[in-house]
């Protein structure tokens, strides 16, 4: 069976954009290019690889098993690149990242830390729900990923790097923003805004609430913390979020942490892969440099904070 990478990587820009021509925009080739090396590829592989229906395009088994072989091979080059740059006393490569969305509020403080360390290194981030992350995952698209509910039935390495404390905010115009403590049955009666389903702060919250025999009243569900802090400033219900979504001025203008007993829900942040996946060397590199970094920054937040 004779093929090139450059057709492999062609397949692959096709599986990822779904259109011949997207996939020759994303390789700066011709649309002619990329249809005479995907059929060159499938007569090397003896079966179709995709096919059209309407506008659509879906690959076959053949060519869902051609994607995963492919991938998993442009990693081991990728890999090997990366350990002949390390011989030669360089740190350079491509780092693939998949985090959850609200991880947004620290990652890119560790990242832009992380490329002064290393300009040579390019940075792919995809900041994502966390059912997309964890879908992501699933099929090893990159070289890391980072939430804060690790998925139960993957087999996974995980490193906790950092905690992430759930708290109960309120407006700062709220009847309760002055009191010192508060229990959960005074929230009984409060309407809540909640993250949507299968968020990582929503399991652990719901986790929480059920552990605690507590059936919140929810009046809305959101898929962003951003909206969930401007409905929550307007007085329309109080919210659990991660204190990290706290971390603006804005934020602690309008907004209070309310002393509810039980709270901050203690989690954490991991840095996640499949277990036996073999790390490149540019990812060893930022997992240790996450893990040094971010324990570092939080503990220079917490000092501002107080």
């Amino acid at each position: 069976m004779n093929f090139t990478f450059r057709q492999l990587r062609l397949f692959l820009a096709l599986a990822e954009h779904k259109s011949i021509t997207a996939a020759a925009r994303a390789c700066h080739v011709t649309q002619p290019t990329v249809s005479m090396q995907l059929k060159e590829l499938a007569d090397a592989v003896g079966l179709p690889l995709y096919e059209q229906i309407g506008k659509r395009l879906f690959l076959t088994e053949a060519g869902e098993a051609l994607v995963e072989t492919a991938r998993l091979m442009e990693d081991d080059w990728a890999a090997f690149e990366q350990r002949i740059d390390a011989m030669k006393g360089l740190t350079r490569g491509r780092l693939r990242l998949a985090v959850v969305s609200t991880a947004k509020y620290f990652v890119p403080s560790l990242l832009g830390s992380f490329c002064d360390a290393h300009p040579e290194i390019d940075i792919a981030l995809e900041l994502l729900n966390r059912d997309a992350v964890v879908e992501r995952l699933r099929h090893n698209r990159d070289d890391l990923y980072i939430m804060s509910m690790p998925p139960e039935d993957i087999d996974l390495e995980k490193h906790a790097f950092l905690p992430n404390p759930l708290v109960v905010i309120a407006a700062a115009s709220h009847r309760w923003a002055q009191r010192r403590r508060l229990v959960l049955a005074d929230l009984a009666a409060e309407r809540f805004i909640m993250r949507e389903r299968g968020s990582g702060t929503r399991l652990a919250c719901d986790a929480h609430f059920a552990a605690q025999g507590f059936v919140p009243r929810v009046r809305l569900e959101l898929g962003s913390n951003e909206a969930i802090k401007e409905a929550v400033a307007a007085g329309m219900g109080l919210a659990v979020v991660s204190r990290h979504a706290l971390a603006t001025p804005l934020a602690d203008a309008r907004l209070v942490e309310l002393p509810v007993a039980g709270f901050p829900v203690q989690s954490n942040w991991w840095t996640l892969y499949p277990r036996g996946k073999r790390l490149s060397p540019v990812a060893a590199v930022f997992l240790e440099h996450i893990e040094r970094s971010a324990r570092r920054g939080y503990d220079q937040r917490l000092q501002k904070r107080h």
